[in-house]
């Protein structure tokens, strides 16, 4: 791996209904966004990425449904990992009976969606976003002048969002659905509606008709997340986002669709 010890680095440790984990730092420290994934996954992606494990400062976390905090507990009684987001979703967390053990008050550290957290060189500062959890948000992290944002789970992209998106460099997004594969697929009525509601997910045709209307100069990486594994193919999403930048002659430096289950490379953004 070449030396990334002062660059922007980031890798999926899994992005689906099964399990939601990012990592963001450089190639000796970081933190995480959501804890989704085993403890297990964590410690060997870390491991396997050059990465001492006692170096993660901490676990952001964007809402407090399962797929995005099930480990939660475990990693910040049994490793002191201090668990960073706004008291609803702590509310959320705390509420949730498959979350065990629960995050005592010395690993919690709340913030109101206007506040900065500073992580050694990282700059982290949420933004709502439209979902069905309380106070669920997306991220903006800022490192070096240069601006990662992570806009998972969100029914519509909202003026927040887009204001957000419109000062990232690198861009992690959700394509959750391809709209005809839900039409047709297998989920009931009710969570069909619930899925293409305005606090449910993202369709490829969403995400990729305002990626073409909205796309910038300085936005050069590009990250599909949170595939649906019943209702989407990493095929479709990327060939619907890619088909509408093209027509706009749109091409980023990077496009990625990130595995569901399957942690990514270490990408270095810049």
């Amino acid at each position: 791996m070449p030396a990334t010890d002062n660059k922007f680095c980031f890798l999926s440790l899994g992005s689906s209904s099964s399990g939601n984990c990012y990592f963001v730092g450089t190639s000796d420290y970081g933190f995480l966004i959501d804890a989704g994934v085993s403890v297990r996954t964590v410690k060997k992606v870390c491991k396997d990425n050059g990465i001492d494990f006692s170096h993660i400062y901490g676990i952001f976390i964007t809402h407090a449904h399962t797929d995005h905090v099930k480990y939660v507990g475990v990693l910040a009684e049994k490793y002191n990992l201090p668990i960073y987001t706004t008291q609803g979703v702590f509310d959320g967390i705390n509420s949730n009976v498959r979350i065990t053990p629960k995050i005592s008050s010395h690993n919690r550290r709340v913030f109101c969606k206007s506040d900065k957290i500073a992580i050694r060189d990282f700059v982290v500062q949420s933004f709502p976003v439209s979902h069905d959890a309380s106070d669920a948000m997306g991220y903006s992290v800022l490192f070096n002048n240069q601006t990662l944002v992570i806009a998972t789970d969100l029914g519509y992209i909202s003026r927040d969002v887009s204001d957000n998106i419109a000062r990232a460099n690198y861009l992690v997004i959700e394509a959750n659905y391809d709209e005809e594969m839900l039409k047709n697929g297998n989920y009931n009525y009710t969570l069909k509606q619930r899925v293409r509601s305005h606090t449910g997910h993202l369709s490829n045709e969403h995400t990729a008709r305002f990626l073409a209307d909205n796309w910038h100069d300085s936005l050069t990486h590009l990250f599909l997340c949170h595939v649906s594994g019943e209702n989407n193919t990493p095929e479709l999403a990327y060939s619907t986002v890619g088909d509408a930048l093209k027509e706009k002659n749109i091409s980023p430096k990077l496009f990625v669709v990130l595995d569901r289950l399957v942690p990514s490379p270490m990408f270095v953004l810049e």
